[in-house]
């Protein structure tokens, strides 16, 4: 990490490992310039058939998620967005329940807004995603 009082650089696999993968948000020192109480933005590396462990219920931010290499599925109640191409990207909503899936080696990056302090979105008790993928739909369209 090199930092003074307006530059700051660093590298995102390292300087996330520390925070389950986020560079930025409420969670930092508030003496770290990568503290924010507005946006959290994370550096998300999953291997092949990494899932996430719980749905996210009740969420109270705003996201967005760009892929950056290789495939990713976003699934939501009534449908699944599968990320193929970098550059790929979803953005949902406040109260929107989601989970998701990495169908290949994947890194992406997300964005959540606002940073709210104390809030992790996997205290959720709706249990994670069952083995069997359900039916997938490329970005932009309806689920089949």
């Amino acid at each position: 990490m090199n930092a003074d009082s307006t530059i700051h650089t660093g590298k995102a696999g390292p300087d996330a490992a520390a925070d389950r993968g986020w560079l930025l948000g409420h969670f930092k020192d508030p003496a770290d310039p990568r503290h924010s109480r507005d946006v959290e933005i994370k550096w998300g590396v999953h291997p092949k058939g990494e899932v996430r462990e719980r749905w996210a219920t009740g969420e109270r931010r705003t996201a967005l998620l760009v892929l950056i290499s290789s495939r990713f599925r976003l699934d939501f109640p009534e449908r699944s967005v599968v990320l193929a191409e970098q550059g790929d990207y979803v953005l949902w909503g406040r109260g929107v329940d989601h989970s998701w899936y990495a169908e290949e080696d994947a890194v992406v990056l997300t964005v959540r807004w606002p940073s709210v302090p104390g809030y992790r979105a996997d205290r959720a008790d709706r249990p994670g995603r069952p083995e069997a993928p359900r039916p997938v739909a490329a970005p932009g369209t309806p689920a089949p």
